[in-house]
């Protein structure tokens, strides 16, 4: 049996015409993408791995590439999963393949967050010698790794938050794309930040009040949504930009 094809056959059956149609309006940049809600292609990808698990590393992570190459928003959700799925098998020098594919195969913002949560983050988490290829992200002409090297810091472990100890990493990303021209990268950075606030809310305070007047209104509104309405305010007094 060809799984990818019949990964490919299962999607096609669970198209939602309405649902594709209104996908679009999410995404300043064409898409390409099936219509099959993502809760779905998660039990599309839950139910395929369990045949091709017992093949070595090197074998699924050739299927996931083939389909991430396909360019389909849920052929990524498939493949991320997939790949998340060997995490325990994750070794250092595989951060040199996952980072060829954020170079080649991300093109959208969601693809973008998927990877970062669920592969960049755990391989990080288990290599923390990776967090400095990771902030160099922050420096790259690619938005989409820009993006990347603030997401990759959130963790999907209960709510969405950030690991104590990268305190320094972050603010310093968040410094380095602090006027990114891009909104996109401007909510990244900003989201980050949100989640280190959960548990350090005084220091992201300190530091949005230290650099809001040069902050993008989107990267503040965003980094202070879980702080008391009260610092909220304050934080946004005189904000025009």
């Amino acid at each position: 049996m060809n799984i990818l094809k019949e990964v490919r056959r299962e999607l096609k059956a669970n198209v939602e015409e309405k649902y594709k149609i209104g996908n679009q309006r999410y995404f300043k940049e064409k898409i390409f993408c099936y219509g099959v809600r993502t809760p779905v292609v998660r039990k599309i990808a839950g139910r395929y791995f369990k045949q091709i698990k017992r093949l070595d590393k090197k074998q699924i992570f050739t299927l996931c590439e083939r389909l991430l190459k396909n360019k389909y928003n849920e052929e990524a959700t498939v493949a991320i999963q997939w790949a998340s799925k060997l995490l325990k098998q994750f070794e250092k020098d595989d951060f040199k393949l996952f980072e060829g594919w954020m170079e080649v195969y991300i093109d959208n913002w969601a693809k973008d967050d998927d990877f970062c949560l669920h592969v960049i983050h755990p391989i990080m988490d288990k290599y923390p010698e990776l967090v400095g290829k990771v902030k160099l992200w922050s420096h790259s002409e690619n938005m989409w790794l820009r993006r990347a090297s603030a997401v990759s810091f959130i963790t999907t472990v209960g709510n969405f938050y950030a690991i104590k100890h990268n305190l320094k990493d972050i603010f310093e990303i968040a410094e380095t794309l602090l006027r990114d021209e891009e909104d996109l990268v401007q909510k990244g950075y900003g989201w980050m930040l949100k989640a280190a606030s959960v548990h350090n809310p005084k220091q992201v305070f300190d530091f949005v009040m230290k650099h809001k007047a040069v902050m993008p209104r989107t990267a503040l509104r965003y980094s202070i949504e879980k702080m008391p309405a009260s610092l909220r305010k304050q934080a946004m007094r005189q904000k025009t930009n």
